[in-house]
């Protein structure tokens, strides 16, 4: 006679509780950190490159035109349906057509405008493009497969976990897939990150997400165990190059002498984030093959730029109050650091922060305004925000033709060591000529009573049996 096994609980306090449909975007990690346990991506992201997921393996014509992407052995939704190519297809086309979650068109449908897909057997998907295409291998690992259940709501996907109980903004009861896993997830969305902090003190919550978020900061206690990482999460702020005094690339240099972003680091944020030194973080392909460090701090460099290209007049710095965290303060701090080399500037504060990301995608943008820069893939950023090639929707008018050359010879590499080299060259000529004023990367932390098995990836996932 076989005994069943007791399942077990372990609470998760997280900022938010929620599963989105298909065609909703977010970069949330509460919700990426759902997603990853009850969803799989098609690709699995890692520090840049990307490993099987979904998707077991996949292959092309040799020039990067033609592929062939397998789906893994007996992959199946959480009722019992088989995960097939042509609900592959459903998903990709349903998320080609996505929004953010300000409402905003997402840039997927542009990456694959030119791109044909085809369901070759219920376990293999055909994916063409007229160019090389490696890129999409990127923009794969953020698609996570789900489909709705019988309620509507779309909570069945292929990962460890299925959804067992959900009521959105609330609570998720998530159990394991797998019979050798005897832990039931609990999560409970808790908006406060000093209540999250509170709940796993008091014992009432076995791991607490986002304590980055604390107000005074995480205090590192002994009682609980720790775990913080770099995130690939860009803070910085979006330079008007198309009109005015950024379209000087000495301007650009000059600003980024100007600012201390070690003093905005300490003072703010506790020590918990790094120095930004081109576009994207240490962890995106191509950075380690940049060579790369940040622009030092050195006013009396960026006075002696700004006597080459000093501004006509007071610069508008645009602002929002929070996204990024603390982006008021930061925005003081940067206008009495630009004050002290002679650059008068006028704060514009936008408190409804989804009007403000609209008003900055439509250009509105003063001189400069503060954003955060999202995506793990390099592709992505110099797709959507840096070529004047493809004008993305977050393209502020850097124009800087060496760039658009970089840019074309990483999209044509195909295999990973070359893309990484070509990858690298982009960012070592955007850390030279800086099209935004570079910040930091924020650090993200979560604390937990668990003595194993937790992690936190680069993107702020909690990871469990890491």
């Amino acid at each position: 006679m076989t005994r069943a096994l007791r399942m077990t609980e372990r609470v998760i306090v997280l900022e938010r509780v929620d599963f989105l449909p298909s065609n909703r975007v977010t970069d949330d990690a509460s919700i990426l950190t759902l997603k990853s346990l009850v969803f799989e991506p098609l690709c699995r992201w890692h520090e840049g490159l990307v490993r099987p997921a979904l998707f077991a393996r996949w292959s092309h014509d040799g020039s990067g035109r033609t592929w062939r992407f397998e789906i893994r052995e007996n992959a199946r939704f959480h009722d019992g349906t088989p995960c097939t190519a042509a609900d592959i297809l459903a998903f990709i086309e349903a998320i080609l057509d996505s929004l953010d979650m300000f409402g905003m068109k997402w840039s997927y449908a542009r990456y694959f405008e030119h791109t044909r897909f085809s369901v070759l057997s219920d376990t293999a998907l055909g994916v063409s493009s007229p160019h090389p295409f490696a890129d999409m291998l990127d923009v794969f690992s953020e698609f996570y497969i789900s489909k709705n259940d019988a309620a509507g709501f779309p909570v069945l996907g292929t990962g460890p976990y299925r959804v067992a109980e959900f009521t959105p903004q609330d609570r998720a009861i998530l159990e394991p897939v797998h019979g050798n896993d005897t832990s039931r997830l609990v999560a409970i969305a808790v908006p406060s990150a000093e209540e999250r902090r509170r709940r796993v003190r008091a014992g009432e919550a076995d791991i607490a997400c986002g304590l980055e978020l604390l107000e005074r900061g995480p205090d590192f206690g002994d009682d609980l165990n720790w775990h913080r990482a770099t995130g690939t999460l860009s803070v910085m702020y979006y330079l008007n190059c198309a009109t005015g005094f950024f379209r000087s690339a000495e301007a650009r240099r000059s600003i980024n002498h100007a600012v201390d972003k070690t003093r905005i680091v300490r003072d703010l944020f506790g020590g918990l984030a790094e120095p930004a030194a081109t576009i994207v973080s240490p962890f995106h392909l191509g950075y380690r093959d940049a060579a790369v460090a940040p622009l030092a701090y050195d006013p009396d460099m960026a006075r002696r730029l700004l006597d080459r290209a000093a501004p006509s007049g007071e610069l508008v710095l645009r602002t929002p109050h929070h996204m990024p965290t603390r982006a008021l303060r930061i925005s003081l701090m940067v206008q009495d650091a630009l004050a002290e080399v002679g650059v008068r500037v006028r704060l514009d504060e936008q408190p409804d922060r989804p009007e403000y990301a609209r008003e900055i995608g439509a250009g509105h943008m003063g001189d400069l305004a503060i954003f955060d820069s999202s995506p793990h893939s390099t592709y992505r950023v110099l797709n959507d925000k840096i070529s004047s090639t493809t004008h993305g929707v977050w393209w502020q008018g850097y124009e800087n033709p060496e760039i658009e050359t970089l840019i074309r010879a990483a999209n044509d590499s195909v295999e990973d060591g070359d893309r990484a080299v070509a990858y690298g060259r982009c960012l070592s000529r955007l850390n030279a000529d800086p099209p935004w004023l570079y910040l930091f990367h924020p650090v993200g932390v979560l604390a937990t009573r668990l003595r194993s098995g937790i992690g936190l990836d680069h993107k702020g996932i909690l990871k469990l049996d890491a």
